[in-house]
């Protein structure tokens, strides 16, 4: 929605930048130098491995992989692409390039479909801090709290209603 010419700032993650930017080729995008170590830590042999474990498969990537784990992608897609693509696929057997946690869901989206982890890395130790208890209990004591300055929080809303509106 920016006017075209205007440099655009990606953070945090520079895969995912990478990606965006070549779908948008007309934009002038600068890349923090940020990413998420579970997912670039897969490289294009983890696929070729994983392919060869399972010729038939298709692989589905998250856009916050490397940019050659995504050229062997046979869809490059968000959590919620990934299972979409997944139920409306004719294919039956997918190599899931993402953290391993989606594939509880692809299961049960697609039970006679089957689906691989391409490496066992993709484990997120800082997701799996993320329990029902703890969700539980920050909803019924309304904490941990976060507390910013007045002026902070109305800088961030405004930014959200903005992002809120370009949809």
């Amino acid at each position: 929605s920016l006017p075209p010419g205007q440099e655009v700032l990606f953070v945090p993650d520079r895969n995912l930048g990478r990606y965006a930017a070549a779908q948008n080729p007309d934009r002038r995008i600068i890349l923090w130098d940020g990413y998420c170590y579970v997912h670039d830590q897969i490289r294009a042999s983890d696929i070729l491995e994983a392919k060869e474990e399972h010729p038939a498969a298709a692989v589905l990537a998250h856009p916050e992989c490397r940019p050659e784990v995504l050229a062997l992608a046979d869809a490059v897609a968000s959590t919620s692409g990934i299972i979409r693509f997944a139920r409306e696929s004719a294919a039956r057997e997918f190599i899931i390039v993402t953290e391993e946690g989606l594939l509880h869901q692809l299961r049960k989206e697609c039970p006679d479909k089957r689906f691989y982890l391409a490496s066992p890395k993709l484990v997120c130790p800082n997701m799996k801090r993320v329990t029902l208890t703890k969700l539980y209990q920050s909803l019924y004591n309304l904490g941990p709290r976060v507390e910013v300055p007045e002026p902070v929080r109305e800088r961030a809303v405004r930014a959200v209603e903005r992002m809120l509106a370009i949809g």
